[in-house]
């Protein structure tokens, strides 16, 4: 009966090395835990950037409103009726012209809406 009890010890010793101490027990089992709440958190950013993504494509086709958001800021356009202003600072400011208000802000003329900006307003 001693060599039996004795023989069932070892076993679980043995067992109890290989869950600890193995390469696939509790350590990789934790470090695998670890990998996928990483993996969860970039695919909530990642989804969170297609749902914006999908928002703006929609807002794209549907409206014109973010198309022309987009010209005006990617492309520099100007709008049929607006009317233009460089606003010039500093020492670099060119010299004024006739007609010129006075704090160096000039108007131009309006642009055909065809074609893009050439100049920016300072923000």
């Amino acid at each position: 009966m001693k060599w039996f009890a004795a023989a069932l010890v070892g076993a679980l010793l043995l067992l109890q090395y290989r869950i600890w101490f193995s390469g696939d027990g509790i350590g990789e089992v934790l470090r695998l835990r670890t990998a996928v709440a990483g993996q969860e958190a970039e695919n909530q950013r990642l989804s969170e950037r297609n749902r914006q993504l999908a928002a703006e494509v929609r807002d794209l086709k549907q409206g014109y409103a973010a198309l022309e958001e987009r010209a005006r800021t990617d492309l520099g356009m100007i709008g049929r009726n607006e009317t233009f202003f460089q606003v010039a600072t500093g020492a670099s400011a060119a010299p004024t012209a006739p007609g010129t208000e006075a704090g160096g802000i000039a108007p131009v003329a309006p642009m055909p809406a065809s074609g893009p900006a050439t100049h920016t307003a300072s923000r």
